[in-house]
């Protein structure tokens, strides 16, 4: 099989991992989880620097697993760079071509290539301490790289730059893995990172995967609350009777949604914030999914003011302007009236 084939298990202490991952030659796979769900710990098993209790790393058809780390052929950006402080951005890069037994000019002809190649060519003579975030991420991406490795990890590679930094990095991060030929797997903790620059993203938590797709899909049909967060939407698991969904509201009983979409059976239904209507009275008109709620946190939520609302029967987020704040008198512990139509709703099978 080309591209990567692995079955990472992973036991420290308390926690496990078990965690099957593929990727194919060209493409890039996301590992998005929250903190703790053995991301990192998955990335590392795949490089060899942390031991597996079992399972099998295979790179184009290759078991890597009885191997060392220096032998694996594997191409890895840290988030914290770990560029040699004192050779310069040249010599970084020039770096793995020597380990594997190319000569210094062949090697350093090469690496002034990988330098010229991620815009850096003027910087080749610099030591990383003169480098800006952005520049020694590049280095650390040109030495990576500069192995010609079939199989590319990346650690959060992005989360020590400022925010300008980061976008103009990420840009340049996507043009370069849009022309890398092997696999390569990205791990983050950013959402945005994820929808960018991956082909498909493999949603971790408690060392299990539990989602994955494409990002238009993992975005439209979330699968967890923490995947729900992540791309802004409110869900619900329930029990669907036709165009009505039964989802658990704390008391035992069951609230109603209605919705367009006709399923059976178990499903999530899901809506934005922004679909979301808050009242003081019980409003009059449309809307057919209509609760009484709590207002328990008001913060400030991009040009919008995000309104959490707490049941029985029902929890959800809203996005308001801030005049409809203030009109509302929306405060902590204010009660409020939520509607969401019918056909702001989305049902799909759980």
């Amino acid at each position: 099989m080309s591209g990567l084939d692995a079955r990472l298990v992973v036991r420290r202490g308390a926690f496990d991992l078990d965690l099957e991952l593929a990727a194919a030659p060209g493409e890039v796979v996301a590992l998005l989880g929250p903190n703790g769900a053995g991301k990192s710990t998955a990335l590392r098993a795949l490089a060899g620097l942390v031991p597996t209790a079992g399972g099998h790393v295979r790179v184009d058809g290759a078991e890597l697993r009885p191997l060392p780390p220096e032998r694996r052929g594997i191409g890895m950006v840290f988030q914290d760079y770990l560029l040699f402080p004192h050779l310069s951005a040249l010599d970084n890069v020039a770096f793995g071509p020597r380990c594997q037994g190319r000569r210094k000019g062949e090697a350093r002809r090469a690496a002034a290539a990988w330098l010229d190649r991620v815009g850096l060519a003027d910087r080749a003579s610099d030591r990383p301490r003169a480098l800006s975030g952005g520049q020694a991420q590049r280095v650390a991406l040109a030495r990576a790289l500069a192995v010609e490795p079939r199989l590319l990890l990346l650690d959060e590679p992005l989360a020590a730059l400022d925010a300008h930094t980061r976008l103009e990095v990420r840009a340049a991060l996507r043009r370069h893995l849009a022309g890398f030929g092997g696999a390569a797997v990205l791990v983050t903790h950013d959402p945005l990172d994820a929808m960018v620059l991956a082909d498909r993203i493999v949603v971790v938590e408690d060392g299990r995967l539990v989602q994955q797709g494409a990002p238009a899909e993992i975005a439209r049909r979330p699968r967890t609350d923490y995947v729900a967060r992540l791309v802004g939407l409110n869900l619900y698991r329930g029990r669907a009777a036709g165009r009505s969904v039964t989802v658990a509201d704390g008391t035992g009983d069951g609230h109603v949604l209605d919705t367009l979409d006709s399923l059976e059976g178990e499903v999530f239904l899901a809506f934005s914030p922004a679909a979301v209507a808050l009242h003081r009275s019980r409003p009059d008109g449309s809307p057919r999914n209509v609760w009484q709620a709590t207002v328990s946190a008001v913060e400030r939520h991009g040009d919008r003011v995000r309104v959490t609302v707490s049941g029985p029967p029902l929890d959800a987020a809203a996005d308001v302007t801030a005049g409809a704040v203030a009109e509302l008198q929306l405060a902590e512990g204010a009660r409020v009236w939520v509607a969401v139509k019918a056909a702001e709703t989305h049902v799909y099978p759980a």
